[in-house]
Formats: C-alpha cells, structure tokens, sequence
C-alpha cells in the first residue's frame, strides 16, 4: 500500500518534526509513505474573504499537482464523516481488499482546503468538530494510520 500525506505548509516545531519522524518510521513497516510539502501562502490577519479563497485556491493548485490521477483521496474536512480508530483501520483495509493501492490524505493549510481539492477527493475525514493546528494534524494523522495497520494486522497498540 501507498500512503502519500499532502499537506500545506513546512513543519517548524522540533517536537512535532520528532514525532513525525517517529510515527512515519513505525509506518515502514505497513506501507510506504510519503510526505508531500507544498507551499503556503501568506495569511495576514487583514485578508479579505475574496483573498482568503484566492490564497486556498492556490494552496490548492500546488496539492493537486501532488496526487497520482490514480490515487484514492481523502481530505481532512471538519465537515467530514467521523470514524473510531477501529472505523478507519476497516476502512484502510477494505480499500485494499478492492484493489486501491495508492492513498493520498490532503491536510490544507491554516485557511482550510479549496473547493478543488473537496472535489478531487473521494471522502472527506474528520477527526473532531473541534480545529487543530494544520502542522500538528499531520502528526496525529500518522499516529492513526500507524493505529489502524496495528489493528489490521492484529498487533497489540490500540487498547
């Protein structure tokens, strides 16, 4: 399996980097992973809305330019459908049961994700009504993909 993470923006904290780097060396195991980095844009506080979609739209073209024509994706969305560790590992497995051998997870910047990338994609996940910093978001993400080969593979780490 193929597991790309897309995501806006450059990690900056050393202790969410070390955690990165820890969950994506645990994942070796499962899958081979990629983290793809585009560009952020610039987001001061006097934005417009109209600037505030512009900049997403662009975000958005630098993600798109990431992900395979092949590869199923699933964007991290607020508005998206809310799984248990258990629903997630079920549903990683039944993607590759199907065949699907490429999965691209899109976490968008501090301004969300473009109405491109929502449509581009095949589901959309949330992991709470509540907001996370993007940066750190990947970090949890990786976690539960590690959580979810755990269980699949029926492996003591998810209790």
């Amino acid at each position: 399996m193929n597991i790309d993470i897309a995501v806006v923006g450059k990690i900056k904290e050393k202790y969410l980097a070390e955690g990165i780097m820890e969950y994506s060396k645990r994942l070796g195991r499962y899958c081979s992973l990629r983290i793809l980095e585009v560009e952020d844009e610039k987001t001061p506080e006097t934005m417009s809305y109209k600037e505030m979609e512009e900049a997403k739209r662009r975000e958005g073209e630098r993600l798109l330019s990431k992900i395979p024509d092949q590869a199923l994706v699933i964007a991290l969305s607020i508005d998206g459908k809310q799984l248990s560790s258990e629903e997630l590992s079920e549903k990683i497995s039944d993607l590759m049961v199907r065949g699907t051998s490429h999965i691209v997870f899109v976490i968008g910047g501090s301004l969300g994700l473009s109405d491109e990338i929502l449509a581009r994609s095949q589901m959309k996940l949330s992991f709470s009504r509540m907001t996370f910093p993007h940066q750190m978001m990947r970090m949890i993400l990786l976690e539960q993909i590690y959580r979810a080969f755990r269980i699949i593979k029926n492996e003591p780490y998810h209790k």
